[in-house]
């Protein structure tokens, strides 16, 4: 678990170099210094939703659902301590440390940055971006959660597509190449490796003209089973156990988002991926084609189709998701959304395919 003395050697670095600029100049200089080098950013997402599955015999008993919820609120602060080095520090109002990293640009060009902490990880192409800029109210595609670690994997645990660990990464060939390299622990957030062995990522991006990348990522790692999943029964709580992962991918965007706002940067979008991962000797795999299309003023049509089968050799544990909404950015990164989406569910997963509606109100700074 994350304690008050980690929290405090981390914000040691800071307070050195605030206490330097106290020492050279006056009361107001580092005051003003102080401010300039710390940014705040937060978001808020709370909604409805509705679903009538039918009861199985699987790993749960799915019920219908007719419910208020108010799924993520995250505040975190970033600290710039040099030109070339920086501090992140992301919370939750659960009480739940979610994110706490220093970034050291080692070149001027931005061809190779050091990051060491707990952080969002390379797998996949969803997984690294904000909830706030995507679609779906379910944030990412059904593949994406699980083989990500953000929650749906019992064996994983809960960990948000976060992990403890050390990168590199950086941008060659003036942009047009992206990579990201790194040593991870494999047990998620704000817990001790269950084994000894490290997990490797590996993520390269080819950016050929604007708007467009191409990316492909891999994952190499030992799990240490949090939980048991009736899809895969070999592997018990306590066990290690191969955890591998791939995917390959493309998206297409007419404009970037700008970093303060996403209402005036809308662009039209399209992205798809195809994933596949390995648990003991246990396959799974699965895909998405999510796009986003803005039609009138701040009003987006967005439409999605995705897929995911989690033990290939056993029918009844796939579902395909079919989805298609409506989302109005009222200011800046806020936004209102509704979509409806329709499930059509192996055996094991839901008697009956069934129907999901939802909507949500998302407001950041």
């Amino acid at each position: 678990m994350i304690t008050k003395q980690r929290l405090l050697l981390a914000a040691i670095p800071l307070l050195m170099h605030t206490a330097a600029i106290a020492q050279t100049g006056s009361n107001e200089d580092w005051m003003k210094d102080l401010t300039s080098r710390i940014t705040f950013n937060g978001y808020a997402q709370a909604g409805w939703s509705y679903q009538d599955p039918g009861t199985t015999d699987g790993a749960k008993r799915r019920d219908k659902t007719n419910s208020y919820n108010l799924k993520r609120t995250l505040l975190w602060a970033k600290a710039r301590i040099t030109d070339r080095w920086s501090f992140l520090f992301m919370h939750d109002f659960n009480s739940v440390v979610q994110e706490f990293y220093t970034d050291y640009r080692i070149a001027n060009n931005n061809a190779l940055t050091v990051r060491f902490g707990q952080f969002k990880h390379s797998y996949s192409m969803e997984n690294p971006l904000s909830p706030t800029q995507l679609e779906l109210i379910d944030v990412y595609s059904q593949a994406v959660l699980y083989l990500a670690g953000e929650g749906p994997d019992p064996l994983n645990g809960v960990n948000y597509g976060r992990d403890q660990g050390l990168m590199v990464y950086g941008d060659l060939l003036q942009k047009k190449l992206h990579y990201e390299l790194a040593l991870m622990s494999g047990q998620g957030i704000n817990r001790k490796d269950g084994n000894n062995q490290k997990d490797f990522i590996a993520k390269l991006e080819v950016r050929p003209v604007d708007g467009l990348r191409l990316a492909g990522s891999g994952y190499l790692g030992t799990g240490h089973a949090v939980g048991t999943a009736d899809w895969n029964p070999t592997i018990k709580e306590g066990d290690n156990y191969k955890r591998n992962r791939y995917s390959v991918g493309a998206e297409y965007k007419t404009l970037p988002y700008s970093k303060g706002q996403y209402k005036e940067a809308r662009p039209a979008s399209l992205r798809a991926e195809w994933l596949g991962g390995k648990d003991g000797d246990v396959d799974s795999r699965g895909g998405y084609v999510t796009t986003c299309i803005p039609v009138y003023d701040a009003l987006d049509i967005v439409a999605s189709g995705e897929t995911f089968d989690r033990n290939t050799k056993v029918e009844g544990w796939d579902q395909t998701n079919l989805t298609l909404g409506v989302q109005y950015w009222f200011y800046k990164k806020c936004r209102v959304q509704l979509q409806y989406t329709r499930c059509l569910c192996g055996d094991n997963i839901s008697s009956k395919d069934f129907n999901w509606l939802q909507a949500q109100v998302q407001v950041a700074f």
